[in-house]
């Protein structure tokens, strides 16, 4: 009998941890990722890095900009890699639509949270978000620490 795969974590390839804190999540999207075949090397080892990017629409199509994935050396020999450069995202017209309705007339931002594997294809989870003023990112930090502190005292007692 053949044993089905297990879904666990592993398929996550790198996340952005900051943009919980920075912004609120409204809705999420599901877009593939265009890219050379050295960047898919590097991904399927794990160098990637969402920290410093965001997701802009660019002519009517959306580009993650700032994304890092670090080349490797044995793979890119013959090819001049640009780790930061701009990659197309690719999404349904009815999506990009909405994304770039969202943006332009409501005042939401397109975060990038996280980069994953799906059926052997790189994908990327982003996200319509409003931006958390002060006050919100400081209840967000007291609702954490009250959390820690509930759970300790329910782990002791």
């Amino acid at each position: 009998m053949a044993s089905k795969k297990k879904k666990t974590d592993s398929n996550t390839i790198a996340q952005n941890r900051k943009a919980g804190f920075d912004y609120s999540i409204e809705e999420q999207f599901e877009a593939g990722l265009a890219l050379q075949g050295w960047e898919v090397k590097s991904l399927r080892e794990g160098r990637a890095q969402l920290k410093e990017s965001y997701v802009v629409v660019i002519r009517g199509e959306i580009f993650l900009i700032g994304a890092h994935f670090s080349p490797l050396q044995s793979t890119s020999t013959h090819v001049i890699a640009t780790p930061t450069r701009d990659r197309k995202l690719l999404l349904h017209r009815k999506e990009i639509s909405k994304l770039i309705g969202a943006t332009e007339r409501e005042g939401y931002t397109i975060v990038a949270l996280s980069l994953y594997w799906k059926k052997g294809k790189a994908k990327a989870k982003i996200a319509l978000a409003k931006g958390k003023k002060q006050y919100d990112k400081r209840q967000t930090i007291k609702e954490r620490e009250w959390d820690r502190d509930k759970h300790r005292m329910l782990k002791q007692g």
